[in-house]
């Protein structure tokens, strides 16, 4: 089984960054083999149906994608919804790169009102890509974070719950 941990977010202050990094340390202190991928490390080309799909980071993006069994996605929340840079990837790499993942998602967001914000991508790979979504998701608002980082010992185990129950789906999905 090979894991995902997807941080979406171009900005160097990122707290969805953070969620990232904690999964990433659940998964770790649970010996649970996984990859990180930040994009703000891989520059990817807007997507533009043509020239985009040629560009070597989409090349390698979308390998690093097929490889996963299953994606662990933090993002932020940006107008009621996950942020343009995770949208550009996933049609950048598109059905040969998501086709039958599990996946999760951590969102950060600016308050409490969008919680439900990622359901519209979460529909999207469902029908699309016929990914399997992990129903346990995290929703973080500034208030669990300060200037050390997650601050909120709660949803610092909700991160850990969830980046453990995307590992046994997809265990028990790549069986």
């Amino acid at each position: 089984m090979n894991l995902l941990v997807l941080s979406t977010s171009l900005n160097p202050g990122s707290k969805s960054r953070l969620l990232a990094e904690a999964a990433s340390v659940a998964l770790t202190t649970e010996n649970i083999d996984h990859t990180n991928l930040d994009l703000k490390d891989l520059p990817l080309p807007l997507c533009d149906g043509g020239a985009a799909y040629g560009d070597p980071n989409t090349a390698k993006a979308g390998e690093i994608v097929k490889s996963a069994d299953g994606v662990i996605v933090a993002s932020p929340i940006y107008n009621y919804d996950v942020n343009a840079a995770f949208k550009n990837l996933v049609e950048l790499t598109g059905k040969g790169a998501w086709e039958n993942k599990t996946v999760a998602f951590l969102n950060a967001a600016g308050g409490h009102s969008s919680y439900m914000s990622v359901m519209a991508v979460a529909n999207s790979l469902m029908l699309d890509f016929r990914c399997v979504i992990v129903p346990r998701f995290v929703y973080a608002t500034p208030a669990d974070f300060d200037d050390q980082g997650i601050s909120n010992d709660a949803l610092r185990d909700r991160v850990s719950e969830c980046a453990l129950a995307t590992a046994e789906l997809t265990r028990q999905r790549t069986s």
